[in-house]
């Protein structure tokens, strides 16, 4: 196993020995167990202090720390080299929680009740991420995000627009909302992450799920998928505004906060963002129609905050407990109304009035996650997209494409062995 946590970071060139039994940091103090909590949702700061201080006043013998500091991911990884382990931890549902549970720091917690109140969507979204299928469970969980198209409620209601359900309605309302004198889109590419936001949401319904594991499994290529998102992603500037590598994503929230643009591509986490700027604009969300069939649509929508117990935890019982008591509908409730979140416990929660067009598709569980999530830092693809983007030549598809492939082999060699000798023994 010590091995396999020395390779957990080797893509950030750090040389890790973590010895099975590792030091955690569950205490007992004055007859109360201490259970220390590191989360990486700076936004929600205020969320987890106010559930903090709640938990504590109302558990004679557990004493529950919540820690959420900047950089959460880097601070992690430089506890695990000194072997500092805190004793659950609240990351998101990307390449990380593959890499930790890949080097075997997580615990199995199938046997934890409150599993059975999320939603199995969820639950799936978390084995697609594996590189190699595991038995168990080994996150519950808690908020997900949600990605389309934020768009001006009051602007469509005033021209009588109708929410498009697929790519060719999608495309003619842009040209009607132009032919209105309107701009109809608004980007802030300037920060290559933006880049992201309509590169998911379009290929979650256009490429499988589980995309990743196929091309690392020699079933086939990204570029026999992600052609056509990549095409339909630069048609998309045809309704941008002028230069939008010029804009940050604070400029993008600011121009659609106050009304310069009909339509705004982006997540659900944006909406704290746009809101700042104009309290009382009036939006709402639709999943994005990239195909010509609107039954086929899904919502981009991924595991934003899941919650993870340490391998080495020494008081499984009183983590269980912090986790149920995360779980109560009205500290659910208090999260979502924070941060306009997507809840993973089933239930019937009030969802910000923003993503009201995506009840549907929450409600019923049609969502696939970030295509993103399954991609390393290092390999860059946002800045890759940004590229892609401003190429003007007429080789600009394929030279892209070319690069992705190349670039995904170069930087998942291992994991890609991995799977070979998974798929070699049979298992």
């Amino acid at each position: 196993m010590k091995n396999k946590k020395c390779a957990l970071f080797a893509t950030t060139v750090m040389v890790i020995s973590l010895l099975a039994g590792g030091c955690s940091t569950s205490k007992v103090n004055d007859g109360k167990v201490r259970i220390e909590l590191v989360q990486y949702k700076q936004e929600a700061v205020d969320v987890f202090e106010e559930l903090e201080d709640k938990f504590n006043a109302t558990h004679d013998d557990i004493e529950l720390v919540i820690d959420s500091p900047n950089e959460a991911a880097t601070i992690l990884k430089t506890r695990f080299i000194r072997e500092d382990n805190p004793d659950i931890i609240g990351i998101g549902g990307d390449i990380d929680y593959a890499n930790f549970l890949d080097a075997d720091m997580l615990m199995d917690i199938s046997d934890f009740d409150g599993l059975s109140d999320i939603k199995e969507n969820y639950l799936s979204i978390n084995k697609d991420l594996e590189y190699i299928p595991h038995e168990g469970v080994y996150g519950v969980p808690y908020m997900a995000n949600a990605a389309g198209v934020l768009y001006n409620r009051d602007m469509f209601e005033e021209h009588g627009w109708e929410i498009p359900e697929t790519w060719e309605e999608f495309t003619a309302l842009c040209d009607t909302i132009e032919q209105a004198g309107i701009q109809p889109l608004y980007f802030g590419y300037k920060d290559t992450w933006t880049c992201l936001a309509p590169w998911n949401a379009i290929a979650v319904n256009l490429c499988p799920s589980d995309l990743a594991y196929q091309v690392n499994s020699g079933n086939t290529k990204f570029s026999e998928h992600y052609a056509e998102v990549a095409s339909k992603q630069r048609e998309l500037l045809n309704w941008a505004q002028p230069n939008p590598v010029a804009y940050s994503y604070n400029d993008a929230c600011t121009a659609f906060a106050r009304g310069e643009s009909a339509m705004y591509v982006i997540g659900s986490y944006a909406i704290p963002q746009i809101k700042s700027v104009n309290p009382d604009i009036n939006i709402d969300a639709f999943v994005f129609p990239a195909n010509d069939d609107a039954s086929k649509n899904v919502l981009n929508s991924g595991n934003d905050l899941m919650f993870c117990i340490m391998d080495d935890c020494e008081h499984k019982e009183e983590a269980y407990e912090v986790l149920r008591f995360l779980l109560e509908d009205e500290n659910v409730e208090l999260y979502l109304q924070a941060q306009s979140a997507v809840p993973c416990k089933k239930g019937d929660f009030e969802l910000a009035p923003e993503l009201n067009g995506m009840r549907e598709y929450i409600d019923k569980g049609i969502v696939a996650d970030f295509q993103d999530h399954h991609y390393p830092s290092e390999m860059a693809v946002d800045a890759m997209i940004q590229t892609y983007l401003l190429d003007n030549k007429d080789n600009a598809l394929d030279t892209f494409m070319a690069r992705f492939d190349t670039e995904w082999v170069r930087y998942n060699k291992d994991i890609i062995a991995k799977v070979e000798k998974y798929k070699e023994k049979g298992e």
